[in-house]
């Protein structure tokens, strides 16, 4: 039987894609392997959100050209966010690398191959309902990467669901770029709420998730019907980046420090025990002590259960690091 190998960085989302195409490889005849020297072939899920990230898939990269130099009959996939539609220059970039196929997509020789349900998932599984982002945060690779928001039909994913909870599945975690715009794109004009309104009724179903959240899209309606949905776990991510309104207006973020102060003061007063965390960009360009000191007293004041900080660093592409000079120190932002 031949073997296969899959290596993953980065979100959620590359976690729920790199269960599929497993699935699809398994599907196909392949059965999984934890080394690469016994693979015949090796699949990287990439992630150029940070730096970091990209340099380790890169790294992974140069590990591989040996084994492909001494086995060339061994295959190389990449997908992720690295990839872009110039293939052509990542073929150059990566000559060891045989496929490139974007996120979100199904590896180019599976295509054919339906997409399957696992016999037997895990108790908690990741279930897509919705690719791509319009909101172009200025320091945001996402869009360029994942292309313009694309909802799945609503009726596909409660079917998913339901058959995922008939096998053993007991929590569900929906992700999107921006689960807040769900449905927008579709001519029945779903939203999330009634989304989990159909989800909350799946029997053998215990818990629901969702992310991850753009404040400003995240609704009343929506709030309110999580207050009544027993399924809905109360807990929430809900990035505020910043909370300088001259940083958030930079990033392009669509709100104001206040306006997220108000949504999570509403979160708070309709969803009692709700946990909450939040991610922050520190050191974005031009970004004063005095900037940094606000977004210090939003987080002193709003007592997040959970923040997720990350050092600016900037995404070739993007609006930030064409038009705006990476100026802080990294030790600074460290």
């Amino acid at each position: 039987m031949p073997k296969y190998y899959v290596w993953t960085i980065g979100c959620q989302m590359n976690k729920a894609e790199s269960d599929d195409i497993a699935a699809r490889f398994e599907s196909a005849g392949y059965g999984p392997t934890d080394t690469v020297a016994e693979a015949d072939i090796i699949l990287l899920n990439s992630c150029v959100v940070r730096q970091g990230a990209e340099d380790k898939v890169i790294n992974k990269l140069a590990d591989l050209r040996a084994l492909k130099r001494d086995n060339p009959n061994k295959i190389i996939a990449l997908t992720g966010c690295i990839v872009d539609s110039n293939t052509t220059a990542l073929k150059k970039r990566f000559p060891n690398v045989d496929y490139f196929f974007k996120a979100g997509d199904a590896p180019p020789w599976l295509t054919e191959a339906p997409k399957p349900i696992a016999a037997k998932p895990a108790v908690a599984v990741f279930v897509p309902i919705m690719q791509g982002c319009n909101n172009f945060c200025s320091y945001c690779i996402v869009p360029y990467r994942r292309g313009r928001e694309r909802s799945r039909p609503q009726s596909e994913i409660v079917c998913e669901v339901e058959r995922l909870a008939e096998r053993g599945a007991k929590e569900v975690t929906l992700l999107g770029q921006n689960v807040d715009s769900y449905g927008h794109d579709l001519a029945e004009k779903p939203d999330l709420t009634s989304l989990l309104e159909q989800l909350n009724g799946v029997k053998g179903l215990a818990r629901i998730r969702f992310l991850t959240n753009h404040p400003k899209d995240m609704s009343h309606r929506l709030i309110d019907a999580i207050a009544g949905l027993d399924k809905v776990c109360e807990q929430f991510n809900i990035p505020v980046q910043a909370g300088s309104d001259e940083i958030l207006t930079a990033m392009h973020r669509g709100y104001t420090a206040a306006t997220y102060r108000e949504l999570i003061g509403y979160i708070k007063s309709r969803i009692k025990g709700v946990s909450l965390s939040t991610d922050i960009i520190v050191g974005f360009p031009g970004e004063t002590a005095v900037q940094f000191e606000e977004t210090f007293n939003l987080l002193t004041e709003l007592k997040f259960d959970t923040v997720h900080v990350a050092a600016y660093s900037p995404r070739a592409g993007t609006l930030a690091a064409k038009e705006l000079t990476d100026n802080i120190p990294l030790a600074e932002k460290k």
